[in-house]
């Protein structure tokens, strides 16, 4: 249905309108749920749907109940050392009963444990939390999310001021992008979380036979370094905005890939992509930009290839016509707030991969999408 389809009034023709199934209307009315909760039959499930919509009413309690841990170094401390209550609210700089009730909410969400001797420790969930690259940056950088979305109706109508646009702003391009602090805090965060993308794609993409590697947007090289440990006679070459590529230079240093890592300053929205790579890499890249630059990204790099050539693309999608957590209800979310870009699904990057001429596009299977999904083409 198009905008054009909507009345003046507001109202959706009839013709547009399905009535919603009887079960439906059915399973909404209190009385049925009272018998359903009774039902020897019926009441797992009720409880079951009851406590999935209670988590969700009570999402947004426990998403700063996590970035309250991340902002206090908890998780980090706990790795070190299990610590006692009163060691805990010291540190937080809080009163032991309003830490306590912090840490009895960690616990609920399976991030703590109470041990009988009244130590607190970490779980394996808790663990990750501390240990994953990025983690626990990408969950202190959602202060400026929240703020976006504090008014959720606003924010899906397009009547917000979006701050994380500001957080991020080489995404509008080169002269965005040259103030240092705005430059070193992105690359940090993106080089930290690039590990765990590098590990997926390495995982579904084979690069044997591959001559040189270009990333484009490749950052502070996080990327190129993996698959350079994984392929060591791999020859590299990194463009990324001036601002952002020299910073790979030390990290192609203590990795040992200076000889064969080339790095060129450059902004794909207004110059030609390098010439003499036989694959492509966009990490992270497509999602951050319009259509219409996407489009012109992909034909730039149909241009750049050889006959036979590879490009490969590695992000976070959505889930199309079946959605899915976290690219319909986070990502999606996310680049909007960051109003250049937007969350595509596999269809709508293969069709835009074709458009720009490239051919025998596949997605193998995403070990996990929450993390990255995958996709190659052949020009």
């Amino acid at each position: 249905m198009t905008d054009a389809a909507v009345t003046l009034s507001g109202a959706v023709p009839a013709t547009d309108q399905r009535k919603a199934s009887r079960l439906t209307r059915l399973v909404a009315t209190p009385s049925f749920q009272k018998w359903a909760a009774r039902f020897p039959l019926t009441r797992r499930l009720v409880r079951s749907e009851g406590q999935a919509m209670f988590d969700l009413v009570a999402g947004f309690c426990h998403s700063q109940v996590l970035y309250a841990l991340v902002d206090l170094d908890i998780p980090r401390k706990l790795l070190v050392h299990e610590m006692p209550l009163a060691a805990l609210a010291h540190h937080g700089r809080m009163a032991p009963d309003r830490m306590a009730v912090l840490l009895s909410a960690a616990v609920s969400l399976g991030l703590i444990k109470h041990r009988k001797s009244g130590i607190y420790a970490l779980t394996t969930r808790g663990a990750a939390l501390a240990g994953v690259p990025g983690l626990a940056g990408m969950i202190a950088h959602h202060d400026v999310l929240y703020r976006d979305l504090a008014d959720p109706v606003a924010f899906f109508r397009g009547e917000v001021e979006t701050e994380l646009a500001d957080f991020w702003p080489y995404v509008f391009g080169a002269g965005a992008a040259t103030d240092p602090d705005s430059a070193a805090k992105y690359s940090r965060l993106m080089a930290d979380s690039q590990l765990l993308v590098a590990d997926d794609t390495l995982a579904a993409v084979d690069f044997r036979g591959v001559q040189r590697l270009l990333d484009v947007g490749g950052g502070t090289g996080a990327f190129l370094t993996a698959v350079g440990a994984a392929y060591p006679k791999l020859q590299m070459t990194l463009f990324d905005l001036p601002a952002v590529a020299p910073a790979a230079q030390d990290r192609f240093a203590a990795a040992g890939m200076t000889e064969r890592a080339q790095i060129v300053s450059g902004s794909f929205r207004d110059q030609p992509l390098p010439q003499g790579a036989d694959m492509i890499s966009l990490i992270r890249v497509l999602y951050d930009h319009s259509d219409d630059t996407v489009a012109k990204l992909l034909a730039s790099a149909y241009a750049a290839l050889p006959e036979g050539g590879r490009i490969l693309i590695s992000e976070p999608m959505t889930g199309g016509s079946a959605p899915q957590r976290a690219g319909d209800a986070y990502f999606a979310l996310y680049c909007m707030a960051m109003r250049t870009g937007r969350a595509r699904s596999v269809d709508q990057i293969s069709a835009l991969l074709v458009g720009a001429g490239f051919r025998s596009v596949r997605a193998p299977r995403a070990a996990r999408p929450f993390i990255t999904s995958v996709i190659e083409g052949v020009r």
